[in-house]
């Protein structure tokens, strides 16, 4: 029997073996790539994001119609001087606002044709004062009672500067003395509508107020002279007044001077 002899295993070259350096990183190449693609498809996933792509054309179509403004300035106070009336309330106030100054000058146009009826009637009389009340101090025949009658109701509070008659609204005032008026308003801080004149009684200078007088009834203005017992308005109760009343204020040479003592000694 011919007896074969074994052959000898087969032996690679090293050409032909691959080599383990390159093939690390040919792997770690491989896994750079799937990781690149796979991580943000992951995590747009994750964040529940719109999936399909969308380019700068279509978002800008629908933010077209989008205006963000960043302001830090603060609205304009509007002044309510600056517009008029426009709402149906506003509109409404002024029309009743109008409507109760017309009632009150027909009120007033009323009173001061009553007053002047009342006036006329009593023409026949050298007076109209109530002849309960002297009209000028004995002797002198220069000073008179500024009301036809009254209720004193002497000095109500400190610091009052005058004296308060309590007579009904109209009532007429007249000038205590002859003299020039050196104020007449319709707006006397505090006084309302009042009256003042300005006096020489024997050398001496006085002057003489009138206020809460009625709207609108003032008879004289500044630099009208005036003569003892003249009408120069009528009773009311404008500025700071609790009814209407007459508030007298006499001053004698610049000082304050209790008004009804003043009259008692001058007019009787």
């Amino acid at each position: 029997m011919r007896r074969t002899a074994a052959k000898a295993p087969a032996i690679r070259s090293s050409a032909s073996r691959p080599h383990p350096v390159r093939s690390f990183v040919t792997l770690a190449a491989v896994a750079g790539m799937v990781a690149t693609v796979a991580i943000p498809a992951f995590v747009a996933a994750d964040r529940g994001d719109v999936a399909e792509a969308r380019t700068l054309q279509q978002v800008s179509a629908d933010d077209a119609q989008s205006l963000v403004v960043a302001s830090e300035a603060t609205p304009e106070a509007l002044e309510r001087g600056g517009y008029s009336a426009t709402t149906p309330e506003e509109i409404q106030a002024k029309k009743d606002k109008e409507a109760a100054e017309a009632a009150a000058k027909a009120a007033l146009a009323a009173r001061l044709a009553a007053a002047a009826s009342t006036t006329s009637s009593s023409s026949s009389s050298s007076s109209s004062f109530s002849s309960a009340v002297p009209l000028v101090a004995p002797g002198s025949g220069l000073v008179r009672r500024p009301l036809a009658r009254f209720d004193n109701f002497g000095t109500p509070y400190a610091g009052h500067k005058g004296t308060d008659y309590m007579v009904g609204r109209g009532e007429g005032i007249y000038a205590v003395a002859d003299g020039t008026v050196v104020a007449s308003s319709e707006s006397g801080p505090g006084w309302g509508v009042y009256v003042k004149i300005a006096h020489n009684i024997n050398g001496t200078n006085v002057t003489s107020l009138y206020a809460h007088m009625d709207w609108g009834t003032r008879r004289v203005q500044v630099g009208q002279t005036v003569s003892a017992g003249q009408l120069i308005g009528q009773v009311g109760d404008t500025g700071r007044a609790n009814g209407t009343h007459l508030h007298l204020e006499i001053r004698v040479n610049n000082g304050y001077t209790n008004a009804e003592s003043w009259l008692q000694a001058n007019a009787g």
